[in-house]
């Protein structure tokens, strides 16, 4: 259950000289109301799934586990050490619930998954992503790296704090999008896990409803 993969081995080719090239393909669920927008994802030494937070000891699987059904292990293969990707999957289908990063290709400047050493090279085209998600209701950054990136992408001067949202330009004639600012679930970051969940549930429960 942890051999299904989103790779853009393409990408993973052109990686060279220093710069990474981004490794996954978007991952944009049909109906998506929700993307997530993280800075890029962490070298794969730290990967226990092909897929979006992939490090074994990064809490997002976590936090919706316990967000959408009560268990915080809900997606958690603990024999395997690794996340259950086929029914990530599927709950993201289910929910509308996408995600890409900031930056399509970074380097480290030092050996770890520190945003703070992580040089843009070339930013994602937000825009053009945001495009092809007509029903889009929120985009939800989950970093000061991912923040500061879409917020100069997108001409953004109130940056939002951390549990806080803007509203972003409106699309056409539609319901505005908003920009939600979250807490990392990386275990670096110094807030408890419930609340973290706190937060998260309030953007889904708003979003989602």
């Amino acid at each position: 259950m942890c051999r299904m993969s989103y790779l853009n081995t393409e990408n993973i080719a052109r990686s060279k000289g220093g710069v990474e090239y981004h490794p996954l393909k978007p991952f944009l669920p049909e109906g998506a109301k929700v993307l997530f927008l993280g800075s890029f994802p962490p070298q794969r030494k730290r990967w226990c799934i092909d897929f979006f937070y992939p490090n074994w000891i990064n809490d997002h699987w976590r936090i919706e586990g316990e967000v959408f059904f009560g268990d915080r292990n809900h997606f958690v293969n603990q024999e395997e050490k690794c996340f259950k990707l086929d029914e990530i999957v599927r709950h993201l289908e289910s929910r509308g619930i996408a995600f890409f990063d900031t930056a399509t290709a970074v380097r480290r400047l030092k050996d770890n998954a520190s945003d703070k050493f992580l040089e843009v090279v070339e930013p994602t085209d937000i825009a053009a992503l945001v495009s092809q998600l007509p029903h889009l209701r929120a985009i939800v950054t989950t970093g000061e790296k991912a923040t500061q990136t879409i917020c100069a992408s997108l001409g953004i001067e109130e940056v939002p704090k951390v549990g806080a949202s803007v509203a972003l330009p409106q699309r056409g004639s539609g319901e505005g999008t908003l920009l939600w600012r979250l807490p990392s679930s990386s275990r670096a970051y110094p807030l408890s896990f419930e609340k973290k969940v706190e937060a998260y549930r309030k953007m889904f429960d708003a979003v989602l409803r």
